[in-house]
C-alpha cells in the first residue's frame, strides 16, 4: 500500500449553493430548482478534497474567520478530512459564498462568485496559521504543495520555500491572476485550463511559450473533453479523456488538480495526467463536488 502523503494547499475556501435546473433563468423569471447542495468550494479547498479521497493527508491553508455561516465550510471540510490553517481566525466576514447554476442537459455551470482579492493575508498571517503544524521555514513534512492563485502573496513565499526544499510546486491555472507572473517560474507543474490567458496570449500556442519561457519542465492545458495538451521537458503529448455525459462539470477541475497531486507522488507525469482524468470524469457523473466520492473508490493500486 502506498504511504500517505501530506499535501499542503494554499488559496480559496468558499460556500457553494449549488442548484441544478432545466436551464437558466431569463430576465426577471423565478425558477424552481430539480436538487441543490451546499459544500465548501473553491479551487484550492476541491482539490484539498480530492486529494483525501484518494488517501492522502492534505491541510488547506486559507482565510476562514468566526462567522457563524463558515461553520457549514468547516463541517464540510472535516468531514472529508481537510485539515485546515486559517489564516484570519479573527475576520468576522463570512467566506465567499458562491451561487451556482447547474443545466441538467449538459452539465455546464454558471457561477456568481466573489474572489479573495479583498482579503489577502499577510505573511506575518502566514506563519501564524501554520504554526505548529507545519514547520513554517522548511516546510517539513510537506510532499507536495497546490497553489491556486487566490492568496498570490502567501502562495509566492510558500512557493519559494518548497522550492528551496526541494518540494514539488503544482500551479492551478484556472485563469490568469495578477501576481502569477511571480509564481509561475517557481512551479514544477503548471496544469491550466484553456480559460488560462497571461498577458498578450490568446491561443494555446501562446500560452504554452509563455510558460516554456519561464523554463516550467511540465505543462498540461486541459480542453475539456478533448484530449489534454501535455508537454514534459519539451516533449510534447496528447492524453485523452474519458468520453462520458456529464451530469455537473462544476469543480472537475480542481479535483483533477487534486488527484494530480496524489498520482504524481508515484506515477509518471503523463500517467498522472491520464488518472487526474478519469477521476475528473468520475465526477462529472454525478451533481454536485461530493456524490461522486460515494461510489466506488476509484484509485490506482
Amino acid at each position: 500500500m502506498t504511504n500517505i502523503k501530506h499535501g499542503l494547499f494554499v488559496g480559496l475556501a468558499t460556500l457553494d449553493l449549488i442548484y441544478l435546473t432545466e436551464a437558466l433563468p431569463t430576465q426577471n423569471q423565478k425558477i424552481v430548482a430539480l436538487d441543490y447542495t451546499v459544500a465548501a468550494g473553491g479551487p484550492a479547498t476541491n482539490a484539498a478534497v480530492a486529494f483525501s479521497y484518494l488517501g492522502d493527508r492534505p491541510t488547506l491553508l486559507s482565510i476562514f474567520g468566526t462567522h457563524p455561516i463558515n461553520q457549514l465550510v468547516l463541517a464540510d471540510l472535516e468531514a472529508c478530512g481537510v485539515a485546515i490553517a486559517d489564516l484570519n481566525p479573527q475576520q468576522t466576514e463570512p467566506v465567499p459564498t458562491s451561487s451556482i447554476i447547474v443545466t441538467k442537459a449538459t452539465g455546464e455551470r454558471a457561477v456568481v462568485s466573489l474572489n479573495a482579492v479583498r482579503s489577502q493575508a499577510s505573511l506575518e498571517q502566514m506563519e501564524q496559521a501554520l504554526g505548529d503544524r507545519i514547520s513554517p521555514d522548511t516546510l517539513s513534512g510537506v510532499d507536495i504543495v497546490l497553489i491556486d492563485g487566490h492568496q498570490m502573496e502567501v502562495g509566492r513565499e510558500i512557493a519559494q520555500r518548497a522550492k528551496a526544499h526541494q518540494i514539488p510546486v503544482v500551479i492551478d491555472g484556472g485563469s490568469w491572476k495578477p501576481g502569477f507572473e511571480q509564481v509561475l517560474p517557481l512551479a514544477d507543474y503548471v496544469i491550466c485550463s484553456s480559460n488560462f490567458h497571461p498577458p498578450g496570449c490568446s491561443t494555446a500556442k501562446e500560452v504554452l511559450a509563455y510558460l516554456t519561457h519561464l523554463d516550467i519542465p511540465y505543462i498540461a492545458i486541459t480542453q475539456g473533453g478533448e484530449p489534454i495538451q501535455a508537454f514534459s521537458k519539451g516533449t510534447a503529448s496528447l492524453i485523452p479523456v474519458p468520453q462520458i455525459c456529464p451530469v455537473d462539470t462544476l469543480g472537475a477541475g480542481d479535483i483533477f488538480h487534486g488527484a494530480f497531486c496524489h498520482y504524481i507522488l508515484q506515477l509518471s507525469f503523463e500517467q498522472a495526467i491520464a488518472a487526474s482524468a478519469s477521476i475528473a470524469a468520475q465526477a462529472c457523473k454525478s451533481f454536485g463536488t461530493r456524490t461522486w466520492m460515494k461510489s466506488q473508490r476509484h484509485r490506482l493500486e
